[in-house]
């Protein structure tokens, strides 16, 4: 604990979805006063950043409704109660874009929204794509797969095409573990 920990007092469950859990706390702060916190309950995700061998990614071109808008990504999906995050990543990639990897590596962690939501999401590096299948979707879930070399999805995120945050993040390690910045 840190002195700028907060204490919870009380929760209440404020909506319960598919999805998402909304609660709202009321929390001692550091200072002995109390507030209110409300904030989102989410499973986690993972996102994968999948090598082809020529060096290009993997991307999904998917309309996210929030926004109303279709958004370039990498491949990400929601962890299952009870799976391993590795599993998750394999059967995402696979489900999303019928691809497997003979590779995996786990980059990191991020937090995507740490000022209303506990999500976190996992990065996972795949290289030695191999096609197995076409994409399984969700019966609700549409996307189209393409390919892009890194450094096009890099000036992407420079020029607003790629504004995804989880993807974002991804990129950002895929370019220091591809180019040989960091081990």
């Amino acid at each position: 604990m840190t002195h700028l920990h907060e204490e919870k007092l009380d929760s209440e469950q404020v909506f319960h979805g598919v999805l998402l859990d909304v609660r709202k706390d009321r929390v001692r702060l550091p200072d002995g006063g109390e507030s209110i916190r409300e904030y989102i309950v989410h499973p986690g995700a993972v996102v994968i950043v999948p090598v082809l061998d020529d060096g290009s990614l993997l991307f999904e071109n998917q309309f996210r409704y929030p926004l109303q808008r279709d958004f370039l990504e990498l491949p990400a999906g929601k962890i299952d109660a009870g799976e391993a995050i590795e599993t998750t990543a394999r059967r995402e990639l696979l489900e999303e874009t019928g691809y497997v990897a003979d590779s995996w590596s786990h980059l990191g962690v991020m937090h995507p929204c740490i000022g209303y939501s506990n999500e976190r999401i996992e990065i996972f590096l795949a290289r030695g794509l191999r096609k197995v299948a076409e994409p399984s979707l969700d019966h609700n879930e549409f996307l189209d797969v393409l390919t892009l070399p890194l450094g096009e999805a890099i000036l992407a995120v420079r020029d607003g095409r790629i504004t995804d945050a989880k993807t974002i993040t991804a990129l950002f390690w895929a370019e220091k573990i591809l180019s040989g910045v960091w081990a």
